[in-house]
């Protein structure tokens, strides 16, 4: 074997170790960020916690507000309409959540829902509800998704917001709350 090809092996090794180096960080933060279970007692600056409860500004509009949660546009849609509805309390996210907060999760599907019907979107037909997973959140402040058309999402958008291990509709999430522990 000459030595440029003992060369690129070597680079080849260096570059799987890394790769799986990291799919092996990925997986730790992921299973060890799944039992953390941020509160309303949380000492983190938290924006969603912000705009939800109007305390700095300015907030993004507020199109829909509930004792419980708001719902506003996502400053990034990913589709024509795409708002977000986040809880008043701070909650990371899905995981920090157990079978007591099913309730609260199903409201913010329906409350979701009903708006969606205010700008004619029928949420049974190319739309998407649901719920980005840790490590793959990016706020962490738990916020449930109402996109549509899905279909006019680019190709990006569509994987992250499929269901899978990193995003779980909202009826995911309530069965994932239904065998959950208090």
């Amino acid at each position: 074997m000459a030595f440029s090809d003992k060369l690129i092996k070597k680079k080849k090794t260096i570059l799987v170790l890394c790769g799986f180096s990291m799919l092996l960080l990925l997986v730790l933060v992921y299973t060890w960020g799944s039992n953390s279970y941020a509160t309303s007692t949380s000492l983190t600056p938290c924006k969603f916690c912000d705009f939800a409860n109007r305390r700095q500004g300015p907030p993004p509009v507020l199109l829909v507000e509930t004792d419980e949660y708001v719902i506003f546009k996502d400053i990034a849609p990913a589709s024509k309409y795409h708002y977000l509805a986040i809880p008043k309390l701070h909650f990371e996210s899905l995981n920090a959540l157990n079978k007591s907060h099913y309730g609260l999760v199903k409201r913010m599907e329906e409350g979701m829902i009903e708006f969606l019907k205010t700008k004619n979107v029928d949420a049974n037909n190319d739309t998407i509800i649901g719920f980005h997973i840790p490590p793959f959140i990016s706020v962490s402040h738990l916020h449930l998704h109402g996109i549509s058309p899905a279909s006019e999402m680019s190709l990006l958008n569509k994987i992250n917001f499929m269901e899978s291990f990193w995003f779980k509709s909202a009826k995911s999430a309530r069965e994932i709350l239904e065998h959950r522990e208090l």
